[in-house]
């Protein structure tokens, strides 16, 4: 464990940080553990990515540079994995959602992950969960309209030989609740 100096606003005493390696990098397949002002960090990031590191410094209450160090060893540790547009699929052409369950058949369970990354490249797809429990995948689509989403049930999910049942359900509204730093 070493120790990384990240004391800002008032706080004299270097913060003891874990899953780092003596250089100040992240262990290997280590998270370092977040202190306090990481999980405002992150929960201010998670609210808007697109602040600047003055007004995120500010608003946990960090010097600038200390902001910026501490974002980039979220960034390089795997914690913070990156910064993305958020895009309004109806804006784009996709105004229709559904999260559609996925249930292989027994023999193909083995190639899961094959399965659910095959899918994840569709252009349709938002987003695709592997689960436990009866159902072996959700998938996230957004499309151009029912015809739209029948095709791509049909001729990507129902007709494949892998596949033992699935089950949509039509997204009426989405609502984002970006708490994970927070809790």
């Amino acid at each position: 464990m070493s120790t990384t100096s990240s004391a800002g606003a008032g706080s004299a005493a270097p913060v003891r940080r874990t899953g780092f390696d003596p250089t100040g990098h992240p262990a290997a397949g280590a998270h370092p553990t977040l202190d306090a002002i990481d999980r405002q960090l992150l929960h201010e990031l998670e609210r808007d990515g697109r602040i600047s590191n003055k007004d995120l410094a500010a608003a946990v209450g960090i010097a600038p540079s200390t902001c910026h160090a501490r974002v980039r060893a979220l960034l390089d540790s795997g914690v913070l994995r990156g910064f993305h547009a958020v895009i309004d699929p109806e804006a784009v052409g996709r105004g229709l959602q559904a999260i559609i369950a996925v249930r292989l058949q027994a023999a193909a369970r083995a190639r899961l992950a094959e399965f659910a990354h095959r899918i994840a490249s569709r252009p349709e797809v938002r987003d695709v969960y592997m689960l436990g429990g009866s159902e072996d995948v959700l998938v996230h689509v957004a499309v151009r309209d029912a015809p739209a989403l029948r095709a791509f049930v049909v001729e990507h999910l129902s007709t494949r030989p892998e596949v033992a049942h699935t089950q949509t359900s039509i997204v009426f509204e989405h609502l984002h609740a970006p708490t994970t730093a927070s809790g």
